[in-house]
């Protein structure tokens, strides 16, 4: 088997809108073409991948569970999240693997933004 690429990460969510409002904050859309599921959620798109959020009532991971969005300007992208109430909780530089800042969306799943180097 040989991958071809991640089409989608899935996350569960305590607040849909709440969410939805916060991953267009990343620059993500809403993917309309969601099916309609037993469970509420949505899709989100993010370039050529999706992150699809799940409403749930579980408690969420800590940060060994996250998903990495690529920016092209970490300190741009702090400060617009900044404007808006979000900030990061870890800041460090991976020689090899770039600049990287973690952030929590409101139900407290980790992302972390990845400026590689």
């Amino acid at each position: 088997m040989k991958p071809v690429g991640v089409q989608h990460v899935s996350i569960g969510v305590h607040d849909l809108a709440a969410s939805i409002t916060f991953y267009n904050l990343l620059g993500m859309t809403v993917d309309p073409s969601r099916p309609t599921f037993s469970v509420d959620g949505a899709w989100m798109q993010a370039g050529a991948q999706q992150v699809h959020l799940i409403l749930t009532d579980k408690a969420t991971p800590g940060l060994e569970n996250h998903f990495a969005v690529i920016v092209d300007d970490l300190d741009a992208c702090l400060g617009e999240l900044g404007e808006q109430g979000v900030d990061a909780f870890r800041l460090n530089h991976v020689q090899g693997a770039g600049r990287q800042a973690f952030i929590n969306d409101p139900s407290g799943n980790v992302i972390e933004l990845n400026q590689p180097d």
